[in-house]
């Protein structure tokens, strides 16, 4: 009588099938097919490093805390009559100076959105305007994402432009440029 998917022992047998799967025949260990000098016993090789890397961390924060401490003390009290001026986080220095550049709406609004747009469309752009671009350029084919100049150019720009913009802001905010659309641009 053949044990069906109905059978009681159906789920114990399948269980047993899958640890032998799983741990390969009772008895013999990986160790055995590999030469004495490519193994190393596992407790202290495997286990030795966590307690250094943990106490690596502590004494880390811990000189962190002890530099930084003046940064922690407290500063003026607070003053709602005093004139401040607002700055985002370091990571959004970038599309802050950007937005000084030009219109309101284009640079705040049209451009992130499309910066956005395209960071979720590029592959399917690269996938269908690659080989059509590639023709026109006489290449063979489109090349392979980690191999393609014109995207990794495109990607460097932009890149570049961002870190400008972010160092811009952070590092030299006395810095002024003249601008053609309105006035002097500043740092932040």
């Amino acid at each position: 009588m053949p044990i069906t998917r109905r059978h009681a022992l159906y789920p114990i047998l399948i269980l047993y099938a899958l640890v032998g799967l799983m741990f390969g025949p009772i008895g013999h260990q990986v160790s055995d097919d590999m030469p004495e000098n490519r193994t190393h016993p596992y407790f202290p090789d495997q286990v030795w490093p966590y307690p250094v890397l943990a106490m690596a961390v502590l004494i880390g924060l811990g000189l962190m805390a002890l530099i930084g401490q003046p940064l922690l003390q407290p500063g003026q009290p607070a003053d709602p009559r005093a004139a401040i001026i607002p700055l985002p986080e370091w990571y959004f220095f970038a599309l802050f100076q950007f937005a000084k550049v030009g219109p309101a709406l284009i640079t705040t609004i049209l451009v992130p959105v499309g910066l956005v747009l395209a960071l979720i469309f590029w592959p399917l752009l690269d996938i269908r305007l690659g080989p059509g671009i590639a023709r026109r350029l006489g290449w063979r084919e489109w090349p392979a994402p980690k191999r393609n100049v014109i995207t990794g150019t495109i990607w460097i720009a932009g890149l570049a432009i961002i870190g400008a913009l972010t160092l811009w802001s952070a590092l030299a905010p006395q810095l002024c440029i003249p601008w053609p659309y309105n006035g002097p641009v500043c740092g932040a």
